[in-house]
C-alpha cells in the first residue's frame, strides 16, 4: 500500500500553494486533537470545492469537542486547549458534526479556508 502524499504536495500540485502553511497547521491541530482526545482510529479528509478548502478530522468519539476558550482567557499558560484556539484564529470558519443519528459513528471536526 502506498503512503498518502503529504498535504503540502497535494495543495501545491493543485495550485493552492498560498494555503499550504495554514492548511498544514490546521490539519495537524485537528488530527492531533482527534488522536489525543478520543479512542480508536482517526483520519484526515481534505476537499477543495469551488473556492473553499475544507479540512476535517474524523474520529470515533461522538461527543463534541470542548469549545475553545475566548481570546485572552489565559490560554498561553495552559498546556491543553490551544488547538481549537488556533483553528478558530486561522480558519475562516470551523465546526463539528456527528456522523450518525445518536452519534454512534463518531464525528467530523472541520474548518474551511478561502483563498484571499
Amino acid at each position: 500500500m502506498c503512503p498518502a502524499p503529504p498535504l503540502r504536495l497535494i495543495l501545491t500540485v493543485h495550485g493552492l500553494i498560498r494555503l499550504v502553511d495554514t492548511a498544514e497547521l490546521l490539519a495537524a491541530e485537528l488530527v492531533s486533537n482527534a488522536v489525543r482526545h478520543t479512542r480508536g482510529p482517526a483520519a484526515l479528509r481534505v476537499r477543495w470545492s469551488g473556492e473553499v478548502l475544507r479540512i476535517a478530522a474524523w474520529d470515533t468519539d461522538p461527543e463534541p469537542p470542548a469549545p475553545p476558550p475566548e481570546a485572552g482567557a489565559g490560554v498561553d499558560e495552559q498546556e491543553d486547549g490551544r488547538g481549537l484556539v488556533l483553528v478558530r484564529a486561522c480558519a475562516d470558519v470551523w465546526g463539528w458534526r456527528p456522523l450518525a443519528e445518536g452519534g454512534n459513528r463518531g464525528k467530523l471536526v472541520w474548518c474551511e479556508l478561502v483563498p484571499a
